[in-house]
């Protein structure tokens, strides 16, 4: 979920490099999907709007953000360039990584 869908896609196009795919007017919304410039037909990312009278989503959101636990993780082929790009570009971390691996490829 995302607070501000404008805010979103710039952030996941101009700084992350994704292309959007789905822009849907949904009322006072958009159904607005993002992938992968190589896989355009690939897993499409959902920059969805947190709903206010919806609860349940809104407690889910802050739980895995007070809990630091990302909703969404990326590869990246050298994690430490990927580091120092994105600083570069303005993203705050919470921390630098320190190369440990919590998930392999199988």
């Amino acid at each position: 979920m995302v607070a501000d869908q404008d805010n979103a896609l710039k952030f996941y196009t101009e700084i992350l490099g994704f292309v959007k795919k789905t822009d849907i007017s949904a009322g006072e919304y958009r159904r607005l999907t993002m992938v992968s410039p190589e896989q355009a037909d690939g897993q499409e990312l959902l920059l969805e709007p947190p709903v206010a009278t919806f609860q349940p989503a809104r407690t889910y959101q802050k739980a895995l953000f007070d809990a630091e636990i990302p909703l969404t993780l990326f590869a990246v082929e050298n994690i430490a360039a990927s580091y120092e790009r994105l600083k570069k570009l303005g993203v705050a971390f919470h921390m630098p990584p320190d190369g440990t691996c919590y998930y392999r490829h199988l």
